[in-house]
């Protein structure tokens, strides 16, 4: 089974986490952390930093690893490194993405999440920084 690494950015701004929704392919419509595949050569944070500026035009400081997930799609393999961040420069501006949210703690399950990303929320929640 083909194997994909990415690195998804787990950002949260004024005590809300930001979340994407997707505009393209199977998974349309679901929801899911920023972030991509990680290139060869590149660390996953690198790969973050460089995903969230091609997908969102603006920096993000990377500040620590969150957690990790394996999961198994019907086509591939995904391995999946969340790392918490916050808004270096700038403001999301949408570039691939057909919506995005900020969501409260209360909204965390709110949302249809990709499977993957849903594996990661309860270590976001007992994350969940104050306002």
């Amino acid at each position: 089974m083909k194997r994909i690494q990415v690195a998804g950015a787990v950002i949260f701004h004024e005590g809300k986490l930001y979340a994407a929704q997707r505009g393209y392919g199977a998974w349309k419509d679901s929801w899911e952390f920023p972030g991509g595949k990680i290139e060869p050569g590149e660390t996953a944070e690198e790969a973050l930093a460089r995903e969230i500026r091609e997908e969102l035009d603006m920096e993000i400081a990377v500040l620590r690893e969150l957690g990790s997930v394996e999961y198994d799609y019907p086509e591939f393999h995904l391995s999946m490194r969340c790392f918490l961040c916050r808004i270096a420069r700038g403001e999301p501006r949408l570039l691939e993405h057909e919506a995005a949210r900020w969501l409260g703690r209360d909204e965390l399950y709110g949302v249809d999440w990709l499977p993957a990303d849903r594996e990661i929320l309860p270590e976001i929640e007992k994350n969940w920084p104050a306002a």
